[in-house]
Formats: structure tokens, C-alpha cells, sequence
């Protein structure tokens, strides 16, 4: 009989010449499970979805719930679905008064696509400017935002008037203009490796874009929801965006993404043309539903407010001189090694020994550490060791 992991490479599109093939038959809160007994606690938490866990029962009685009453009926903002309507009006009330409109969509580089769609309409500017080494995801529009030639040579040509400034460089900010759209920033960047802006940039960012009339949007598809140690990360920097958005840990393990923004700016997609934005399985009735159950135990068991102390505990362990530097908010957070070589091997050996940890689209060289909220001091101990005895052997 041929085996998943066979089929897997014969059947399924594959994304590398060397794909992890952890074949999982299970997951519950911190822990995957493979069919042969393997256990490994998640550090990555699906790359920064199940801030709560993995199946978390709350969501599981949500979800199920959802299926006894309705899947899919229409195509998304036709029908009055109460999933989307009572989640939407949820994160509303979790955000600054200035949002007052959420479009749901099936991930996060829908939410970048609809977002770049509303600030050129809104303000008939067409330059949007990102950062460099930025990371958005890997549709074309979003792909176009990415700082970094490697990606996006091969899909070229990608969208015009794209321009980059350096993340956190003060300076560069003078390149956004009365011609710029909208700048496009990751609250902290994620795949260059967790690189944290100042507050001072943060601030006089949003300073530059209010001054030309530029609208400011903010990715917290990564940070969202808990991971930074605030429900968003933008309170860390006492700003407000204009346009927010919004996936993976949004859902509670379910497919989402949303992006969030004032009314004004939001309706430009009502009329001229009509129906100016538009998805069939955006804000799906199963994964509003989960959404909702999600929030409601991130608000109910105080995870946010946790979330500091726990990142201190992992500092405090993996103190070694091997790692050169512990970048991070909250528990986003990277441990920078020398090459990656040493990353790669001492990923492997966290594998071989139950511990799932990885590394960053654009920064080889560093450790991913993004686990569940949930997780104990005494599971985060447990993984330090494993940690710290696969760097003394490699590293």
C-alpha cells in the first residue's frame, strides 16, 4: 500500500525540494501528534494561527454548532449571516472607534490585496510604498509588496508604482509624498527575522502619512490577537492606523483573514462599479464562528496579559552565548545564530526530539519561536532544554 507520505510527494504541489514531511494524524493545545505515537510540541503555532491552542474545545462546540445550522449559502456580503455579522461587530468593539467597517476574506493576502484596492480608490493616488524585507504574502498583488528581488524576480512583471523605504529608518519616510496612496507596514516584521520598529519611527510614520494625506495601513496578520503581548500591536506604538489587516490568529485554526478600516474608506467598493470587491468563501459561516469562540477565550482567560511573563521565562532559559541575539515582542520572537547551517540542523534535531521550531523567509540564520498562548512555564522549560542541547551540539 502506498504510504501518505508517498502520495503526498506523487500527488500534492509541492513548495520545495525538501519539505519537512512530519506526517500529523492529531493536534491538541500545544501538542501534534503523528500516527506512529510521535509527539512534538508546536513552537511555530501553524506559523502564528492557533494562538489558543490547537482544537480548542470552545472552538470545537462553536464550529459544531455552525454545522448543525449552515455552511455555505451565498457569496459573502449578500445574505445576513449571523457569524459574520456578530464577529464583525466583536473585533469593532476590540478596536479604536475610528474602525468602522470590516470586509472578511479567506486569508491574509486577500486582506492585502482589498486593502491596497480601497486606499488607491479612496484616495485616486496610485504609488504605495512597503518596506524592504517585508513580508505580505505571495498573491501577485502582494507578492509586489515584498522588499526582497529574490521572490519577486521570477513572477516580474508585477504591479507598478511600488516603492520601498527602509523599516524603522526615520529618514526614509521623506520619500512618502502627496502622490503615495498608502504606505503598507507590518506592525513588526515578521519574516526579516521579528524585527521590532521604535516607537519614535512608529510615531513619526504616522505623523508623514497624515500630513500628505496618505493612508497608513498596518499588517498584523502575524501579530494580531494576542501574539505581542496587546491585542494588536499597533497600542504598543500609541498609534492608529487607518486600514488594518488581519489573518491567522484570527480564526482559531480556521481559514480567515479581514481587513478593517473607517466607513468612509470601506464604501468606495459599494458603487462605480458596483460590487468593486468581491469573494465567495471570505468570512465563511464555520470560520466566523470559530473566530468568535477564539476572541472570546483570548478575552475570558486573560491570555494577553500573560503573554510578557512568559516570553521573559524563554529569555531567561535560552540566556546562552550561542544565540547572539533574542529579537522580539511578546511571543513573537527570534533567536539569531550564526548561519544556517546551525539553524537548520539544530531545527532538525528539535524535530528528532518532539519539539517543532523553524526559521524565516528572509532570515535563514535565526529561529522561529511563536508557541500557543497557552503555553505552560513547565512546557516552556521543557523546550528550552531541548533547544539549548541541540545548539551546544551544532553550534
Amino acid at each position: 500500500m502506498i504510504s501518505n507520505r508517498e502520495l503526498f510527494l506523487k500527488n500534492t504541489a509541492q513548495t520545495s525540494n525538501s519539505p519537512r514531511l512530519l506526517e500529523i494524524e492529531r493536534a491538541e493545545g500545544v501538542y501534534l501528534y503523528g500516527p506512529n505515537g510521535e509527539k512534538y510540541m508546536d513552537l511555530v503555532s501553524g506559523f502564528n494561527v492557533s494562538n489558543i491552542g490547537h482544537r480548542h474545545p470552545k472552538v470545537l462546540e462553536a464550529i459544531q454548532d455552525q454545522l448543525n445550522r449552515f455552511m455555505h449559502v451565498t457569496v459573502y456580503g449578500e445574505f445576513v449571516q449571523a457569524p459574520q455579522v456578530q464577529l464583525a461587530t466583536e473585533l469593532l468593539e476590540v478596536l479604536p472607534n475610528s474602525f468602522q467597517s470590516v470586509y472578511f476574506t479567506n486569508s491574509g493576502a486577500e486582506a492585502v490585496e482589498g486593502s491596497m484596492k480601497i486606499a488607491k480608490k479612496y484616495t485616486g493616488r496610485r504609488q504605495i510604498i512597503a518596506a524592504k524585507h517585508a513580508y505580505h504574502g505571495s498573491t501577485q498583488g502582494a507578492l509586489s509588496l515584498i522588499g526582497n528581488d529574490e521572490y519577486r524576480a521570477a513572477y516580474a512583471p508585477l504591479l507598478p508604482e511600488i516603492s520601498f523605504i527602509e523599516f524603522n529608518n526615520i529618514d526614509d519616510l521623506a520619500n512618502i509624498t502627496e502622490n503615495t496612496a498608502a504606505v503598507i507596514v507590518e506592525a513588526v516584521q515578521g519574516e526579516a527575522g521579528v524585527r521590532v520598529p521604535s516607537k519614535e519611527y512608529m510615531q513619526a510614520l504616522r505623523q508623514k502619512c497624515t500630513e500628505t494625506g496618505t493612508l497608513l495601513i498596518f499588517d498584523e496578520i502575524q501579530t494580531g490577537f494576542g501574539r505581542t503581548g496587546k491585542l494588536f500591536a499597533f497600542e504598543h506604538f500609541e498609534i492608529i492606523p487607518d486600514i488594518l489587516m488581519l489573518a491567522k490568529g484570527i480564526g482559531g485554526g480556521m481559514p480567515l483573514g479581514a481587513f478593517v478600516a473607517p466607513k468612509e474608506i470601506m464604501d468606495v467598493i459599494k458603487d462605480n462599479p458596483m460590487l468593486g470587491h468581491i469573494t465567495t468563501f471570505g468570512g465563511h459561516p464555520v470560520s466566523c464562528a470559530a473566530a468568535r469562540a477564539s476572541l472570546k477565550v483570548i478575552q475570558e482567560e486573560s491570555l494577553v496579559q500573560d503573554v510578557e511573563r512568559k516570553a521573559n521565562l524563554f529569555r531567561s532559559e535560552l540566556n546562552i552565548p550561542q544565540i547572539k541575539e533574542i529579537r522580539g515582542l511578546g511571543l513573537m520572537m527570534c533567536l539569531q545564530l550564526e548561519n544556517f547551517d546551525q539553524v537548520y540542523q539544530v531545527s532538525n534535531y528539535c524535530a528528532n526530539q518532539g519539539l517543532i521550531i523553524d526559521w524565516y523567509l528572509h532570515c535563514e540564520t535565526a529561529l522561529r519561536i511563536a508557541p500557543p498562548l497557552t503555553i505552560s512555564d513547565q512546557q516552556i522549560i521543557e523546550s528550552c532544554k531541548i533547544i539549548k542541547a541541540g545548539i551546544a551540539k551544532f553550534c
